[in-house]
Order: structure tokens, then sequence, then C-alpha cells
């Protein structure tokens, strides 16, 4: 009988799990320093769970930021439809939305952890709860043969899979410890940097713009007059700056950068599927039409409330004046704020609130089609603690779980 210790009881590491215990040749232990398991799937999509996305794997491998190619043998052999017929089979039901997020019936991430509960339970896995590993054991330099608990414990073993996460959400448990290990072990590992992420910006008076979502705009950085990044979606304004879809999705493509400190300057399209000429035709049709009105009701018909007074005070018109009274230079100031509304991103905010993270251990040092290390015999590694990421939409629990099943697998 071979023994088989899984560090970390996230979606990575119970997949492992449940994996590796489908050899009935292996006796499969699952440690979790938690209370319980899947303790960060509980906040996903909002606490809604999407935990992947319908989308063909090819679509996988275009959300994938860091090291697509990669993930090609995970995606592969254990992909999204295998993923929902192994949950379905153990009584999670889900539906698809827009995007092609799938999210259980219920709405309750919850669902998918009693699934994979479920799984373990039937799959034999000898579960520990409160159970915090400090290091993997070795026989020699280049073979593990067990793990060291904060106890003092020895659990001897055959093969130990470690799928303890990144840093993002620490309270989960993500405090990079699998990286820790992988460093103390000589292995490789890229620069953890918080991806999927809020962003902060410079500009004082957009704070007032609080609470504010923007859906339909086209959101862009740049860098030295160079664009690095542009998309279309939805934008929410916070007490800090911006979040929302296609902020999240850019701070993941920056992220390196963001977290080196470094700034970006930003522009929103309020009108994007509006021509410059088709709306500024518009404009001069609302100063013909509310002539003997204040300026300050101007952009009453174009946008929201909460940022009409800003957009006022940034064409420069006085509130008091008359809409017939704007000039031609501060029409094209306003032609040129709904087109493009610029403001300056000072940088992300952090682990602490980044969804994922980038970086981890380098894929170099692991087999793509076994999760393996490709040094030290008896060592795989599943999930967030590898240099992989992708965009929001489901992907990134994919790839805990695409990874978690070949590293069980091949344990």
């Amino acid at each position: 009988m071979k023994r088989i210790v899984v560090v970390g009881g996230g979606p990575a590491g119970m997949m492992a799990a449940i994996a590796a215990a489908s050899n009935p040749e292996h006796r499969v232990f699952l440690l979790e320093q938690n209370e319980k398991l899947g303790k960060k799937l509980y906040i996903t999509g909002k606490g809604r769970g999407n935990f992947t996305n319908a989308a063909d794997m090819d679509r996988f491998l275009e959300e994938t930021i860091s090291n697509p190619r990669f993930l090609y043998a995970a995606f592969y052999q254990f992909s999204n439809q295998d993923l929902l017929a192994f949950l379905e089979e153990n009584g999670l039901k889900w539906k698809e939305e827009r995007g092609g997020r799938i999210f259980p019936v219920s709405d309750h991430a919850s669902d998918i952890t009693k699934a994979l509960e479920k799984a373990l339970r039937k799959a034999g896995v000898k579960i520990r709860l409160q159970t915090k590993v400090t290091e993997p054991v070795m026989e020699s330099p280049k073979k593990v043969c067990g793990v060291r608990l904060s106890s003092g414990e020895v659990m001897p073993a055959e093969a130990v899979v470690i799928a303890t996460g990144g840093l993002s959400y620490k309270t989960t448990g993500s405090t990079g410890d699998g990286l820790r290990m992988a460093e103390a072990l000589g292995l490789a590992v890229k620069e953890p940097c918080p991806a999927l992420v809020p962003l902060e910006v410079a500009d004082k008076e957009l704070l007032s713009l609080q609470g504010l979502s923007l859906k339909n705009v086209s959101f862009c950085l740049s860098a030295q007059r160079k664009k690095c990044f542009e998309g279309f979606g939805e934008i929410l304004f916070t007490h800090f700056g911006i979040s929302g879809p296609i902020v999240l999705s850019a701070s993941s493509v920056l992220a390196r950068r963001l977290h080196q400190g470094e700034a970006f300057s930003a522009a929103i399209d309020f009108k994007p599927a509006v021509e410059a000429a088709t709306l500024d035709a518009r404009l001069q049709r609302l100063i013909q039409t509310h002539h003997k009105k204040s300026a300050a009701h101007f952009f009453d018909e174009l946008m929201p409330a909460k940022i009409r007074p800003l957009l006022v005070e940034r064409a420069q018109m006085e509130p008091a004046q008359r809409i017939g009274d704007i000039t031609k230079v501060q029409r094209q100031r306003i032609l040129e704020l709904l087109k493009c509304f610029l403001f300056t991103v000072k940088g992300s905010r952090g682990f602490s609130e980044a969804i994922i993270t980038q970086g981890g251990v380098s894929v170099k040092e692991i087999q793509p089609s076994t999760m393996r290390s490709k040094r030290i015999e008896g060592l795989s590694f599943a999930g967030e603690v590898l240099d992989v990421d992708a965009l929001t939409g489901g992907y990134n629990l994919q790839i805990a779980f695409s990874t978690g099943y070949l590293a069980g697998r091949n344990a």
C-alpha cells in the first residue's frame, strides 16, 4: 500500500486527493490547516461559486495569462466537461450564465465543497483538519519521504502533493507556505504578485464616484504613451479607485508592473459604440434643444447623475452658464471627456484584496503531463502554488481542478 499525503484542502488539493485515491493501492491523507476544507471556495464568484466556464479548451488557453502552454495536458486530460460530469455525479446541479460562467444552481459556493467532500468520503481519503505542515521530509536531497507537522510529528509518505495556494486572501489560509517549501528545497519560484485585484487612482475627485457602476464602456491603460491594455465591459468606482471585471483583467495583464509600483495613464470611453462625429452631432442637438437650461444639466441625458458634476467641472463650464452659451471649444472638451475620460492609476490593492496570485513555483521545475517535480522524486505541485493564472470567468478554478487531478493521478 502506497501512502500519499496531499498538503492543502482547497480545490486543487481536494481533487488531487480524490484522484490519488482512485487507485486502490493508494492510502491517501489530506491535510488542511483550517477548521474546514475549501475555505477559499466559499468566497469565489462573490460567494456564488463560479467554478469553471463552458468555453472550449482553446479558449481556456487564450484566457490564461501565465504559461498557458504548460496547462495544455492538464486541460485536455481533465477538461471542464470532465469536471462538470464529476461534480454532477457527486450531487452538484449547475447552470450556465453570461460569458459561459458556470455556477451551482443554488448560487451557493458551499455546494461545490459539499460535492467534493462527498467524493472524498467515497474514495476513502483520510482528512485531517487544523493540521499545519511545516516542510517535506527528505530521504535524500532528491527524494521525499513524508512531511513534518507543526506539532513535530512526521507523517511518512511515498509521495507528497503540495497544493497550498498562493498569497491572496490570507485569512483563508493562503499564506505562501508551499512557495517557501519549494524555495527551501532549491526549486525556482517566480516572485508572487497580486492579480485580479482592484486598482487605486491618484485623482482624489474620482473618489466622489464611489458606488457608481458603468456598463459597456471601454477601458485603456497606457505607459509612456504606449497602450498596455484595452478592454470592454463594466467598471465600478470605489472609495479607493476602480474595480469591476475589465479592471480586474487589466490588473492581471499588468500585475508585475503594478506590483513594482509603476503608474499608468487610464482612459475610459463612455460611449465606445458611438463614433466621435456622431456623438458631436448629438451634442449640438442637445445644445439647440436645451439652450435655456443651465450647463449643470447638460449631461442629464448622457450620463448617470453621480458623475455629472465632475464632468461639468472638467469641461470647465460654470454651473450657472446656459447650455445655449456653450462654446465650440467647450463642446470639443465635452466630446473628449466622453470619449477619453483621463485619470491616473497609481497601484493595486495588494494581496489582501487580490482574487489570485500571479507567480509561484516555476513551471520549468514541473512535468506538465504529471505535475511531478523534475528534480525531486515523489514530490508534486498543483493549483495556485504554481506559476499559472488566468482571467476571471471560472478559468482559475478549472486550473486548480485540472492540475490537482493530474497531480493525484500521477502521484
